[in-house]
């Protein structure tokens, strides 16, 4: 069953000088402000789109590998992954880096990197971003 989520974003004025809120409509967990200097220079307590992608493909490619890995048998005692989404003004979003920590009980490390390979290319925010360079930082705990 296909699923739709909405949010919603209010920005006032110029690009440079102006503000925005942003709203998570559907799971309505509240509005997080964004303004030009928060995407291109310090956050300083507000958002950027580069933000809420960097959250939605740590969460995405968390649950691909946690998929990935109980259907092969070795299900993940924990998943930990941050996204590293980089943009350059003028360029836009340059690289993404994906850094994923696991514990998984009787997987080798051969066998975590690829199916953290796996993951990153097929979960569908991986897929949705295509257009930047993503890279993978993979690391199997004891």
């Amino acid at each position: 069953m296909a699923t739709t989520r909405t949010a919603t974003t209010n920005w006032e004025g110029s690009l440079m000088e102006g503000a925005g809120k942003v709203n998570l409509d559907s799971s309505g967990l509240g509005t997080f402000d964004l303004t030009w200097p928060s995407r291109a220079e310090a956050p300083d307590g507000r958002t950027s789109p580069e933000e809420l992608i960097a959250a939605a493909h740590s969460a995405c490619f968390s649950m691909a590998l946690s998929h990935g890995l109980a259907g092969a048998g070795t299900p993940p005692e924990s998943v930990e992954t941050s996204a590293d989404v980089t943009f350059q003004p003028g360029q836009g979003i340059t690289g993404i880096v994906l850094k994923v920590r696991a514990r998984v009980p009787g997987l080798t490390a051969e066998g975590f990197q690829e199916a953290a390979t796996t993951a990153k290319e097929n979960c569908p925010v991986s897929k949705a971003l295509a257009g930047a360079p993503i890279s993978l930082e993979a690391e199997l705990l004891d």
